[in-house]
C-alpha cells in the first residue's frame, strides 16, 4: 500500500482570504487529496494526496485552472558526452517523471538541459543528482537562479507591483490635481467642461485602468469562472463603474461631472497600499530567513589523507571535517579531536557559549569559538538540526490555527454579501433618497454604490491570524522554542496547569556527588576517589558515573583491579592493590557483615535529603560515604516560581520515591507531587488531572515521557541533542532550559493577543465603514485609501511581535 505524499507549492496571485478559499476548495474537489491548507500570508499551499489517485501535475493543473500560479526555478545544465537524441530523449522522460520538475528540455547540438522546477518540492542539487544517476556526467549549472528561487519569485511579483505603482501614480497625480483644481475653482470652471480637458482626463485615466489594473480584470474573470467572487471583483467592478460612467460625459452623450480621477485613485490606491503589504508580509517571514542564511556554504574534508574543499552539499555521513575558530561548523557531528567553546545562541537563543570536548555532539551552523577541533559528521542536509528547525517552523506556518476557523467562514461569504450590499446601495438610493440639486439620483447612486465596493476589505480578515503566526513562531525558533502548529501556538494559552517531570526537567538527569565523608583516619580523599573511581570505571550504572567524574577531576592515574564483579542491587566489588573494596548501599555491606553503625546517622540524614548513599568498605571496615543526587538544573526555581506568578498551578509528576520527590519539590517550591509512577502510568495520571477539569500541559523529556506527552492538551518536550527536533511534542525546547516554558506560555499569550487585535480590526474596519460607504459618508477615493491601508495595519500590527522581550 502506497503511504500518502504531502506536497509544498508556492502560489501566486492571491489577493485575499477568498482566494485561499477558492484554492482549497478546487484542490480539495480532486480524488485522492485528504487535506488541504493554505496560508495567504506565506503564500503556500500545504496538501495531502494519494499517489494512486491524484498526481502532483495533476494538482497543479487544478490551481492553475483556478487561476493561480506556482512559484517556479529554472536552471541549465551542461552535460558531458551527450551521445545521440535517443539519450536526450530518454532524460527528458526521466526529468519529467520526477516529483516537482514541470519541464525538461536537452538540446543535444548544445549538450545542455534546461529543467523548471517548483523549490519547494526539488532543489538544484537534487536534479544534479538525478541525472548522474542516468549515467550522465555534468560540467556545471551555468544560469542558475538565486539559492533561494521561491524567493527570487516573490522579489520578481513585488518588482512587478512597484513598477504598475510607479506607472500609477504618474498618471493619477496630474489628474487628481487637474481635477481638484477644477472642482475648487483654481482653474476657470468653463475648464472642465472643455473637451481638451475631457480628452486629458480620458488619456490620463485609461493606461491606469486598463495597463496597472489589468491583473484586477484576469483575477476578476479566474474568480467568477470557478464561480467564486474575491478582491479583484470589488476592485475591477467599482473602478470599472466610475471609469465607464465618465465616458459618455466625454463624448456629450451625458451631461454630468466625470470620475476619471476616482477610477485612477482607486486603483492606484489599491495599488500602493498591496505593495506596502507584500513588503511587510516578506518581513513577517524574516526569523526563517536567517536562520536558512546560517547554513553554512562550504566544508574542509579529510579524504584519502588531504584536506580538500567542498560544497555543503557534497558532505556525506562519516566524513572527517577540520573547522578553525571562528568558523561555523558545517553539519551536525561529533568532536573527535580537539576541545572548544561553541556559541549556540542561533539555536538556544542563550548568549553563553558551551564547553565541547571528544564524544560531544555538536549542531551545524553553530559558532566554533576558541579551539580547532575535527568533527565527524553524523547528520547531513536535510538532517541536521537547523534543516529540521526550518521545517518546524515552516510545517507551523503553514498550518491554521483554530481562530482562523470564523475568519475563513465569513471570508467565504464575504464578496458575495458586499456585492449583494452595493447592488442594495445603489437601488435604494436611486429609488427612494430625497432629490438633489447638486447630482443626480443615478450619479449618487453610483457613487455610494463604488464606495461601498472599494471600501470592503476582505484581506484583513485573510490575513490576521496567519501573519501573526509566522511572525510568532519564528520568534519563537529565534528563542530556541519551537511550535509544531499553529494549534500549539494557541494551546498554551489555555493550559491552567503544568506539570513537569523529574529527572532531566527539573533536574539534571544526571546524578552527581553531594558530599563525601571519610570514617578511616588515614584515608586522604584523593586516595578514597582513586580506589573507588579505579572500580566504578568498569560499570555503567548512572551512580558509578558520578563517582568516576569525581575521579577524573584529579590527575591521578586509573588503578588495575582484579576480581570485579556488580551485585545487583546492591553495589560492587573488587581486589585493588591487595585490598578488598566494595562499594554499596547499607543492605549489601550488612550482608558482607560489615559494621555500619558509624554512619548510620548520616545515612538517615542524606536519605531525608532525597539523596543516594553509597557506602566504601576497606578490608571489611567502613571507610567512606558517598551521597549522590540528581542535582537540580540553575533556572528550574527561577522558573517555577515565574510560572505561579502568571498564575498557572504546577505538578511535579515521577517515578521516585515520595521521600525522594519531596525533598526536590520543596527545593523549587512545587507542593503538587505525584510519585512512584512508573513511564507507562504517566499518561494516566495526565488523564485524571483532566477529568478534575483542568487544562495540562505535559513537561518532559520526549522519550519515556511521551505517551504523556501525546495526552496532555499540551505537551513540551526538554530537548538537549541535535535530534531534538524529532522529539514527539507539540512544542520543543532546545535549550533544555524550563525557563523556555515561561517564554513558551508569554509568546503563546502575546501571539493570541495580536490576532484578536487583528480580527477585531478586520471586523470591526468592515462592520462600520461598509454601512458608512452605503449611507454616502464615505467618497469612493477615500474608501480605496482605507481599503489599502487596512491589510497593512494588520501586517504591521503582526509586526510588532519581533520586538518582544521573552
Amino acid at each position: 500500500m502506497t503511504e500518502n505524499k504531502q506536497a509544498i507549492l508556492p502560489i501566486t496571485g492571491m489577493t485575499c482570504a477568498n482566494c485561499v478559499a477558492t484554492i482549497e476548495r478546487n484542490v480539495k474537489k480532486l480524488p485522492g487529496v485528504q487535506t488541504t491548507v493554505v496560508n495567504l500570508s506565506s503564500e503556500r499551499a500545504v496538501i495531502d494526496f494519494d499517489p494512486n489517485l491524484i498526481s502532483l501535475n495533476g494538482i497543479i493543473d487544478r490551481i492553475e485552472k483556478a487561476g493561480y500560479g506556482i512559484a517556479s526555478g529554472e536552471i541549465e545544465i551542461q552535460l558531458k558526452h551527450l551521445s545521440d537524441n535517443s539519450d536526450a530523449v530518454r532524460l527528458e522522460k526521466y526529468l519529467q517523471k520526477i516529483d516537482g520538475v514541470t519541464a525538461a528540455t536537452v538540446n543535444v547540438a548544445a549538450e545542455k538541459v534546461a529543467v523548471k522546477f517548483i523549490p519547494t518540492l526539488i532543489s538544484e542539487k537534487d536534479i544534479q543528482n538525478s541525472i548522474m544517476s542516468q549515467g550522465f556526467d555534468l560540467l556545471v549549472s551555468i544560469n542558475a537562479l538565486s539559492e533561494d528561487i521561491e524567493a527570487a519569485a516573490r522579489k520578481r511579483e513585488i518588482d512587478n507591483q512597484r513598477h504598475l505603482l510607479i506607472v500609477g501614480l504618474i498618471f493619477t497625480i496630474p489628474l487628481f490635481t487637474l481635477t481638484m483644481l477644477s472642482d475648487f475653482n483654481v482653474l476657470p470652471m468653463e475648464w472642465a467642461h472643455t473637451y481638451w480637458f475631457k480628452i486629458v482626463s480620458l488619456v490620463l485615466a485609461t493606461p491606469v485602468q486598463f495597463y496597472v489594473g489589468w491583473q484586477y480584470y484576469i483575477g476578476a474573470y479566474k474568480a467568477l469562472r470557478n464561480r467564486s467572487a474575491n478582491m479583484d471583483v470589488l476592485i475591477a467592478l467599482g473602478s470599472s463603474v466610475a471609469y465607464i460612467y465618465s465616458l459618455p460625459v466625454v463624448f456629450g452623450f451625458l451631461s454630468s461631472h466625470m470620475y476619471f480621477e476616482t477610477s485612477a485613485v482607486i486603483i492606484t490606491l489599491v495599488k500602493l497600499g498591496k505593495y506596502l503589504e507584500a513588503k511587510a508580509k516578506g518581513s513577517t517571514s524574516d526569523a526563517i530567513k536567517k536562520l536558512m542564511a546560517l547554513q553554512v556554504k562550504n566544508a574542509k574534508v579529510l579524504r584519502n589523507g588531504q584536506e580538500i574543499q567542498v560544497p555543503i552539499e557534497d558532505v556525506v555521513k562519516g566524513d572527517l571535517l577540520l573547522i578553525k575558530p571562528g568558523e561555523k561548523f558545517p553539519v551536525d557531528g561529533i568532536i573527535e579531536e580537539g576541545q572548544t567553546s561553541v556559541d549556540e545562541s542561533m539555536l538556544t537563543g542563550e548568549s553563553l557559549p558551551v564547553e565541547k570536548t571528544v564524544g560531544d555532539t555538536v549542531a551545524g551552523s553553530t559558532l566554533n569559538q576558541l579551539g580547532a577541533v575535527r568533527l565527524r559528521a553524523t547528520h547531513v542536509g536535510k538532517e541536521t538540526m537547523l534543516a529540521q528547525i526550518v521545517k518546524l517552523v515552516e510545517d507551523a506556518q503553514g498550518s491554521k490555527a483554530p481562530i482562523q476557523k470564523l475568519a475563513d467562514r465569513v471570508s467565504s461569504v464575504f464578496v458575495p454579501l458586499v456585492l449583494g450590499i452595493s447592488a442594495l446601495t445603489f437601488l435604494l438610493w436611486f429609488f427612494f433618497a430625497p432629490p438633489s440639486t447638486e447630482i443626480s439620483s443615478l450619479t449618487r447612486a453610483l457613487i455610494n454604490a463604488v464606495a461601498v465596493l472599494v471600501v470592503a476589505c476582505p484581506c484583513a480578515m485573510g490575513l490576521a491570524t496567519p501573519t501573526a503566526i509566522m511572525v510568532g513562531t519564528g520568534k519563537g525558533a529565534q528563542n530556541g522554542i519551537l511550535f509544531r502548529t499553529s494549534d500549539a501556538l494557541e494551546q498554551a494559552k489555555k493550559v491552567d496547569l503544568i506539570v513537569l517531570d523529574k529527572t532531566g526537567t527539573i533536574t539534571r538527569g544526571q546524578p552527581s556527588v553531594t558530599d563525601i565523608l571519610i570514617y578511616q583516619p588515614d584515608l586522604s580523599k584523593d586516595r578514597l576517589l582513586q580506589l573507588t573511581g579505579s572500580i566504578e570505571s568498569k560499570s555503567e550504572h548512572p551512580v558509578a558515573t558520578s563517582i568516576v567524574i569525581e575521579f577524573e577531576k584529579l590527575d591521578l592515574p586509573l588503578l588495575d583491579s582484579t576480581s570485579f564483579s556488580a551485585i545487583p542491587g546492591g553495589g560492587v566489588k573488587a581486589i585493588i592493590d591487595g585490598h578488598q573494596i566494595i562499594i554499596g548501599n547499607k543492605k549489601l555491606l550488612e550482608q558482607q557483615n560489615i559494621i555500619i553503625s558509624a554512619a548510620v546517622n548520616d545515612i538517615f540524614k542524606y536519605q531525608d535529603q532525597g539523596k543516594t548513599v553509597l557506602l566504601v568498605s576497606i578490608d571489611g571496615k567502613l571507610s567512606a560515604l558517598f551521597a549522590i543526587a540528581d542535582t537540580i538544573k540553575e533556572s528550574s526555581q527561577k522558573a517555577i516560581k515565574e510560572i505561579k506568578v502568571m498564575g498557572f498551578e504546577v505538578a511535579m509528576l515521577t517515578g521516585d520515591n515520595p521521600q525522594t520527590a519531596k525533598s526536590i519539590a520543596d527545593q523549587v517550591g512545587i507542593s503538587r507531587i505525584i510519585a512512584d509512577v512508573l513511564p507507562d502510568g504517566k499518561a494516566d495520571e495526565i488523564i485524571k488531572l483532566q477529568k478534575e477539569g483542568h487544562k495540562v500541559a505535559m513537561v518532559g523529556d520526549g522519550i519515556n515521557d511521551a505517551p504523556a506527552l501525546a495526552q496532555a492538551d499540551l505537551g513540551i518536550s526538554i530537548g538537549t541533542g541535535t535530534d531534538v527536533a524529532i522529539a514527539a511534542a507539540p512544542v520543543t525546547l532546545i535549550n533544555g532550559d524550563l525557563l523556555g516554558v515561561v517564554k513558551a506560555i508569554r509568546l503563546s499569550e502575546r501571539t493570541i493577543k495580536t490576532i484578536k487585535q487583528n480580527l477585531f480590526w478586520a471586523f470591526f474596519y468592515n462592520i462600520i465603514l461598509i454601512p458608512a460607504a452605503a449611507l454616502g459618508f464615505l467618497n469612493p477615493m477615500i474608501s480605496a485609501g482605507a481599503m489599502a491601508f487596512s491589510s497593512v495595519f494588520v501586517v504591521t500590527n503582526s509586526l510588532r511581535l519581533r520586538r518582544l522581550k521573552l
